[in-house]
């Protein structure tokens, strides 16, 4: 039962998350660029749901994003998957106690997440590159990713405890003779 309730609120997560992503950040924008509100989103629900969860929420989601959104069907998908497994991964080997780790693996997932679109769509619509543009659109995504992180910590990590109590519930079947 619980976890169908965790379902249904990533679900209205997802959409409240849309809604701001399109209307609210278009507003609030640092030299024309706006938050990636998915990757923060797919990064904590893969830190304390783990790659289970958050690989095939990220591929999801990136679908969704691809059909409203984007021009070419499966980039965000496949790159919100990669942030889904590397969430994943981060969980296994770093503290989510701390906020400064969180910080750095935020950055570090909004790299991967730029670099990974970026080269994608390089081969998919063959663009040209150019590196000083899109260094200056990484660093002030990472930054605001940064920010938006510290502003919300402490609900992601109530909200993220929450989720990990019952996705990673210990199933163990005993036997008593």
């Amino acid at each position: 039962m619980k976890n169908t309730l965790i379902v249904i609120g990533i679900i209205l997560l997802f959409l409240i998350l849309y809604f701001l992503q399109i209307n609210f950040f278009n507003w609030f924008t640092i030299a024309g660029i706006s938050p990636n509100l998915f990757v923060i989103f797919v990064l904590f629900i893969a830190l304390f749901g783990g790659k289970r969860i958050g690989i095939p929420l990220g591929l999801l989601m990136g679908l969704m994003l691809d059909f409203f959104i984007s021009k070419k069907i499966g980039v965000s998908a496949i790159m919100l998957g990669v942030i889904g497994g590397l969430g994943g991964i981060l969980d296994k080997n770093f503290s989510k106690d701390s906020r400064m780790t969180i910080i750095l693996m935020t950055a570090v997932v909004t790299f991967v997440y730029e670099f990974g679109m970026y080269i994608l769509n390089h081969f998919i619509l063959s663009s040209t590159i150019e590196i000083i543009p899109f260094l200056k659109i990484i660093m002030i995504e990472i930054v605001y990713h940064i920010l938006l992180v510290i502003i919300f910590y402490s609900l992601l990590q109530k909200a993220g405890y929450y989720i990990e109590e019952v996705f990673r519930q210990k199933k163990i079947l005993t036997r008593y003779f």
